[in-house]
């Protein structure tokens, strides 16, 4: 009898006592739970493919690990366990993804889904923990005491990594953004880690943050949803656990409470194939994008656009064959620079074709949404200033780059 298949999930490898173990989790967050597993049961784990039975796995197994034997009492206990947690293609974890969607889809609001997890859920600890952002090693060295009061800055680019490691990047940005003025709405481009290949996706849901709950422009939303040429709410469910939007949001509750209105707007491909016709390919992508020109060049509106994206991801865990040296991290440094000139000089298909002329080897994630930015300000900013470069290690083997740059 066939075993159920195992989901799509993500694994890092974690040291414990000298041992390696591997944490399987799922990347959507549609299951909370983790579980850390041996190399044997990743295995084991990795071979439930809907199609293989208990026997099928005991002959794979002593073939992998020279003869040892594994017993079907234990693949089925793990079996087990795994189906418990929801990491398994059975009828429980499709109840699980129902309950899920279906409270995601009844809420007014997105929750802070990353509170208490990659920053402070009690607000008093995050201001202090955001304070403290902007006077760490690295960051401007100054805090955002009073704003400016003349137009709003057209656009900025900020880091989308954790605000542990990126935090001091995210500070030069948003200081940056400070001290001009207030904008009325900012327009989010953030990042699809892991939705469908659509090229962007809305929600009307308000976002909640510890410091108060950033709001939607509901019309300008319904604007950009009758650009489309696809349904950008039939994966809302994506905004549900995506950080890149999230950091952002807690940012800008941070320095101007529910003053400013968002508009949230994730980003996938742009191409049919990115690696032989350029951007805004796809049906619908030049109308949406025109759209949001509009939105931001209308005088009265004071819009500031926001995107939310990191660059380089390079290493083991990213699927590269190499450890990250040196000479790796200078290598990403120059073709990062090459790109970042395009950036600055308001050159948005030079910078789409500078990342894919290697085929996007460094696997920049926020390609989209960085062209959809320069796109958004096309006309309109002369020029960006480059605040922060820096890179930070993964924990599971590897590094990411990110840079902060201000488009007065």
């Amino acid at each position: 009898m066939s075993l159920p298949a195992l989901r799509n999930l993500d694994m890092t490898p974690v040291n414990r006592e000298g041992k390696t173990l591997f944490c399987l989790y799922d990347p959507e967050g549609l299951v909370e739970e983790q579980i850390l597993l041996t190399p044997a049961a990743v295995f084991v784990a990795s071979s439930l493919d809907g199609q293989n039975d208990v026997r099928d796995i005991q002959v794979a197994f002593a073939r992998q690990f020279r003869g040892a034997i594994i017993q079907s009492e234990h693949i089925e206990q793990l079996v087990r366990q795994l189906d418990e947690l929801g990491f398994l293609a059975t009828d429980r974890f499709r109840t699980i993804e129902a309950q899920v969607r279906d409270a995601f889809a009844q809420s007014p609001t997105r929750k802070a889904y990353a509170a208490g997890k990659s920053y402070p859920a009690d607000p008093g600890e995050l201001r202090a923990f955001l304070a403290s952002l902007f006077l760490r090693e690295g960051g401007p060295g100054e805090a955002p005491v009073e704003p400016g009061s003349g137009p709003p800055a057209k656009a900025v680019i900020v880091p989308h990594i954790d605000f542990a490691r990126g935090g001091h990047a995210y500070a030069h940005g948003y200081l940056g953004l400070y001290k001009g003025g207030k904008p009325r709405t900012a327009i989010v481009f953030g990042v699809a880690h892991h939705g469908p290949s659509l090229p962007f996706i809305l929600t009307r849901k308000h976002f909640e943050t510890p410091l108060g709950t950033v709001e939607i422009d509901q019309d300008a939303v319904g604007r950009l949803a009758a650009a489309c040429a696809w349904d950008p709410f039939e994966h809302e469910i994506v905004h549900r656990t995506e950080h890149s939007i999230e950091f952002q949001a807690v940012m800008l509750a941070y320095l101007y409470g529910a003053d400013v209105r968002i508009v949230p707007i994730l980003c996938g491909p742009l191409s049919e194939d990115p690696f032989l016709t350029g951007p805004e390919s796809l049906e619908g992508v030049a109308r949406f994008l025109a759209t949001c020109r509009d939105m931001a060049a209308a005088p009265d509106n004071r819009v500031t656009v926001i995107a939310g994206a990191d660059l380089a991801h390079v290493g083991k865990h990213f699927g590269d064959p190499f450890n990250v040296t040196q000479g790796v991290i200078r290598q990403v440094r120059a073709r990062d620079e090459e790109d970042l000139s395009h950036v600055t000089h308001m050159e948005p298909n030079h910078f789409y074709r500078s990342v894919m002329k290697d085929h996007n080897q460094r696997k920049v994630c926020g390609l989209s949404s960085i062209y959809a930015t320069l796109k958004t300000v096309d006309g309109a900013a002369h020029g960006g200033q480059m605040l922060c470069y820096d890179y930070a290690p993964d924990p599971a083997g590897g590094m990411v780059s990110f840079a902060s740059v201000l488009f007065p």
